[in-house]
C-alpha cells in the first residue's frame, strides 16, 4: 500500500493539480519551512457562506510538501471554514498515507500551517496549529 501513496506524492508533486494563484482571492497566507527552505503560499475563494469555492498554491517545496499542498487543498474545496479550522496532523498524514520522520513531518504539515493561519486571519503562523491537533 506504501507504493501506491508513494506514486500518488510523486504524481502531485511532479503534476499538482492546484498549483497556482487566485486573482483576487478572500484568504491569502504563506510561510515557509527555516529547515529546508520550502515556501508556500495558498489562495482561498470562499462564498457568503463561508465555504470554499476555490483553493490554489504557490511557491516552492520539495516533493511531500508539493504533495501534500496540493492534496490537502483538493479535499477543502466545498467545506465550510470551520471544517477547516478543525483539520489536524492526522488528516494531512491520512491524505499523504506513508510514515514520516520528523524533518519531513514539517514539510508535509507546512500547508496545513499556512491554511489554518489564513481560515484565522492570523498574521503570523506557528507550529501550536498543527502539533497540537489530530
Amino acid at each position: 500500500m506504501d507504493d501506491l501513496y508513494r506514486q500518488v506524492i510523486i504524481e502531485r508533486n511532479k503534476n499538482p493539480l492546484y498549483r497556482g494563484e487566485l486573482e483576487p482571492c478572500d484568504i491569502r497566507f504563506e510561510d515557509e519551512n527555516p529547515l529546508c527552505g520550502d515556501q508556500i503560499r495558498i489562495d482561498l475563494r470562499v462564498d457568503k457562506n463561508d465555504v470554499v469555492t476555490e483553493a490554489a498554491f504557490s511557491g516552492h517545496g520539495c516533493a511531500i510538501s508539493t504533495a501534500s499542498a496540493d492534496l490537502l487543498l483538493e479535499s477543502i474545496i466545498g467545506k465550510p471554514l470551520d471544517e477547516i479550522r478543525a483539520l489536524g496532523k492526522e488528516d494531512i498524514l491520512d491524505l499523504l498515507g506513508i510514515d514520516l520522520g520528523p524533518v519531513r513531518l514539517k514539510c508535509a504539515l507546512l500547508s496545513l500551517k499556512v491554511l489554518k493561519a489564513g481560515v484565522y486571519g492570523l498574521s503570523e503562523a506557528s507550529d501550536s496549529l498543527v502539533e497540537d491537533e489530530g
